[in-house]
């Protein structure tokens, strides 16, 4: 299985931990992946802005880079959102329409796909606290968002189950946004530092030794307001600790 791995640019801006860490999982896993080098942004925060014809040229590359593979995976539910969702500014080809149906979130990747549930190589001996992102939560289906009235289920909790000495912990609001939102924590700062300051307060008196998530984004957000109130909690993408990183 041929895999083509998309890492969105503020993960190798800020994180490059994280990209590393995929890589090494999906090899871990006996998969042929890929880094397309020339690979930058899929076009998202241009679409978020209501420039969405701006995002034409991210997209073309996009669809250079990564036709061919039978997969591609990326770290970020917000990006494969973006993918799946809106790469419209440029002509719906075939060949797009089948790039954009193959992108895949790692966490749903490695759940519905894959089908692992067992990291034998990973331990991690912490108090954990899960964030759902919005765009995972409600539009990738990683869990049941608590509004709805389905049976309860969580991919990357089963995920996380399959490494030795981790405890999940819940806090109270659980699938509550955490404020980050790209545009909407520039335009409006206020409300997204307060929504973030209310996730981490509620991770940390939930006793979460570690806040994880699969989108870093929002794991950025609620790590700058952690240290502006002076709370201990830490943050880790989930790949990390699959891929068996240690704290």
């Amino acid at each position: 299985m041929r895999i083509g791995l998309f890492i969105p640019c503020y993960i190798d801006a800020f994180h490059p931990e994280i990209g590393i860490a995929t890589l090494e999982l999906l090899e871990r896993l006996g998969l042929d992946v890929t880094y397309p080098p020339d690979q930058t942004c899929c076009g998202q925060p241009m679409t978020n802005s209501g420039f969405h014809r701006e995002s034409a040229a991210a997209e073309s590359l996009f669809l250079r880079n990564f036709t061919g593979f039978d997969y591609v995976v990326a770290p970020s539910g917000s990006c494969v959102q973006q993918v799946r969702e809106h790469m419209t500014a440029i002509p719906q080809t075939e060949a797009l329409r089948d790039l954009r149906s193959r992108t895949f979130e790692l966490v749903e990747f490695l759940h519905d796909v894959l089908e692992v549930r067992e990291f034998p190589w990973a331990e991690f001996p912490h108090k954990v606290g899960y964030h759902y992102s919005c765009n995972t939560l409600r539009n990738l289906g990683h869990a049941r968002p608590s509004e709805l009235n389905l049976p309860d289920f969580s991919k990357p909790l089963d995920l996380l189950r399959g490494v030795r000495g981790i405890e999940v912990v819940t806090p109270a609001r659980h699938d509550e946004c955490c404020g980050f939102g790209g545009t909407f924590a520039v335009t409006e700062p206020d409300v997204s530092v307060r929504m973030g300051q209310d996730k981490v307060r509620n991770h940390s008196q939930a006793g979460a030794e570690y806040i994880v998530s699969a989108d870093s984004s929002c794991l950025l957000h609620q790590q700058g307001c952690a240290e502006r109130m002076g709370l201990p909690v830490k943050f880790i993408h989930i790949a990390q600790i699959l891929n068996g990183d240690m704290a």
